[in-house]
């Protein structure tokens, strides 16, 4: 069913929660929802002065990588961010451009950081979607900030979460895959390690061995190595970009890849998704995959 989407469809307004499960989440379909989050106080207030004179001198979580990308397979390790912790204002400084780092700084932290370390720019959005969680009958189970530079990529990856992420300011760019591609995109397992900075500022990848090994995918949509991954010519992404006001339903085990304009910020919902048929026959394609890949 998913074959007929060449682009993902436009909302020209927020749906009942009826409306929302039968045609969006029940089938596994993203969307584009205009004039959802228009009446947020934070599409008018969260200019860079504002965001100083509230948050200001706070230390919170920024993600540092040499090269844009956290979370993504480099020198065939899975390589997380250096996670440091720095001024709010000093952050700003470098998304400013006001102070030069050959690093890309970007707050992407996952874990709920809006409530934990923003407290004070929740009441400029809302708690959650009041027509999502009655949709789906649950609150979210993380509200996420994020705010950083055009260089910091998220690499191609899934989650197994019913994803709403609203666009404050800026432009966020995605690169989808429905989970029906699975077949196509290549996973292995790597070796996690974090980058770390050493004493004359330059980073090395240290692994974490205690840890256990992640799966993860190789592959850059933007730049595909056929050659070592020559079933992935079979797929054609959708890409669409979503402008400050709107939002992107990005529904659970789509794959994505997120581009952004400079000093975009955004703050996204995630609510825990039916472990239902669904769950079930992307588990079964998975293994048969994986049996394939085998043969």
């Amino acid at each position: 069913d998913l074959g007929w989407l060449e682009s993902v469809p436009y909302l020209d307004r927020p749906p009942s929660p009826l409306e929302f499960y039968r045609d969006w989440v029940s089938p596994n379909k993203p969307c584009i929802i205009q004039n959802a989050i228009s009446h947020w106080p934070a599409l008018k207030k969260w200019t860079s002065a504002y965001l100083r004179e509230v948050v200001g001198p706070k230390v919170i979580s920024v993600a540092v990588t040499p090269n844009g990308y956290a979370d993504a397979v480099f020198q065939d390790r899975f390589v997380m961010p250096e996670e440091r912790q720095m001024p709010f204002m000093d952050f700003l400084d470098i998304v400013e451009k006001k102070v030069t780092s050959p690093n890309v700084f970007y707050v992407q932290k996952q874990c709920s950081n809006l409530t934990k370390e923003f407290p004070e720019l929740v009441s400029d959005v809302e708690p959650d979607i009041p027509w999502m969680s009655e949709a789906l009958g649950r609150k979210p189970d993380a509200v996420n900030f994020w705010l950083g530079e055009s260089a910091a990529v998220t690499s191609l990856h899934k989650d197994h979460y019913e994803n709403l992420y609203c666009v404050i300011s800026g432009e966020k760019h995605f690169l989808l895959h429905p989970p029906s591609d699975r077949p196509f995109i290549p996973y292995e397992v790597y070796q996690p390690a974090t980058y770390h900075v050493s004493e004359d500022g330059t980073f090395e990848i240290v692994d974490e061995k205690s840890a256990d090994k992640v799966p993860w995918i190789p592959l850059d949509p933007l730049n595909p190595n056929l050659e070592l991954y020559p079933e992935y010519a079979q797929v054609k992404p959708l890409r669409c970009t979503v402008k400050a006001g709107e939002m992107l339903y990005l529904p659970s085990l789509w794959f994505h890849h997120v581009q952004q304009s400079h000093g975009c910020i955004a703050v996204n919902y995630w609510y825990d998704m039916e472990y239902d048929l669904k769950y079930s026959y992307y588990q079964l394609l998975d293994c048969l995959t994986k049996a394939v890949e085998v043969l």
